[in-house]
């Protein structure tokens, strides 16, 4: 009988051992930017330091991971799957410093939240504000993005938590119904239709439009596009924006008429630079929802302001966090 032992597959050892993983950090940065040049110019490195780190990497590898030829760049199954665990990798390494700092303090640290530009929520404020009274050594980072660039950043773990819209959710992030708000449309000072009273849906047919980029009937917006639909306002769109400040300006600058959460225009109704138009009755809903990452380890400030959000939401019906019209 011979029955020794298999020795196991040498691969997976070997590249353990040798892989150089800053390899694997360019090529994540050239799929985000999906370009070589580019990513040599996010990286602050020559173009062929980039392609040679690439070259390396497929050859350590033994896989092709990005099919590339003039005006052509597409990832192969190998190339969604490296990218994939990339993403996992780096999100932990970049993570190890906050872990550590955890270890040797109390609660302290720094807490990264990433969110749209229209979460206007008072429930979140008083959350943050009595957060805050308990744990006076915690500090707050707030970056404000598109609400897919939230959900990559929670997904990469460069972000905490994150509050936004949501279109498609990811498989490997959570999501809670955070608040709803409901969307008008709205025009300037300069709009002719500006002060005026009890007008119909009709009258906003052919007027020139402003929106947001998510004003999509696949996207995040899709209850503001079936109603922009429906009330004939998709021929003459003159601007659009990721950010309701800006989409906000277009308006007020007299660009277009344009769709805003009701609730946050409040203050610009009363100061008038903004008038509400139709329809007054059933606006559009959209929900903003907590975004996190169940993969990644929090740190203890995390986790305990994560279960005061989430103790808050538990406590509040639905009712309580709708801002109606």
């Amino acid at each position: 009988m011979g029955g020794g032992l298999t020795s196991p597959d040498p691969i997976p050892e070997r590249l353990s051992r040798e892989l150089d993983w800053n390899l694997l950090h360019v090529f994540m940065v050239i799929v985000q930017e999906g370009s070589i040049t580019r990513a040599a110019e996010r990286l602050l490195l020559r173009q062929p330091s980039v392609s040679n780190a690439l070259k390396r990497l497929e050859t350590q590898l033994d896989r092709r991971l990005i099919e590339r030829s003039h005006g052509h760049f597409q990832l192969t199954e190998a190339g969604r799957l490296l990218y994939r665990e990339c993403v996992e990798i780096y999100g932990s390494v970049s993570r190890l410093a906050v872990m550590l700092r955890d270890s040797r303090e109390a609660v302290a640290g720094e807490i990264s939240i990433a969110a749209a530009s229209h979460v206007v929520c008072a429930f979140y404020d008083q959350v943050l504000s009595e957060f805050q009274a308990t744990h006076r050594h915690i500090t707050y980072s707030i970056r404000i993005s598109t609400s897919s660039e939230v959900q990559e950043r929670v997904l990469q773990k460069r972000a905490s938590l994150g509050f936004c819209l949501v279109s498609e959710p990811h498989p490997r992030l959570n999501y809670e119904h955070f608040f709803r708000e409901h969307f008008g449309f709205f025009c300037g000072p300069r709009h002719r239709l500006f002060g005026r009273r009890g007008l119909a849906l009709s009258v906003l047919r052919g007027e020139a439009f402003v929106s947001f980029k998510t004003d999509q009937l696949s996207d995040a917006l899709r209850p503001v596009a079936l109603l922009r639909e429906r009330a004939g306002l998709g021929g003459r769109i003159v601007g659009t924006s990721s950010h309701l400040e800006e989409v906000r300006r277009m308006i007020v600058a007299g660009l277009g008429i344009g769709p805003l959460p009701i609730h946050v225009m409040e203050r610009d109704l009363r100061d008038g630079l903004l008038w509400r138009l139709p329809p007054y009755d059933d606006p559009p809903p959209i929900d903003i929802y907590l975004v996190t990452n169940p993969h990644m380890n929090h740190s203890r400030a995390e986790a305990l302001f994560l279960d005061a959000l989430r103790r808050r939401i538990a406590e509040l019906p639905l009712s309580s966090r709708t801002y109606s019209a």
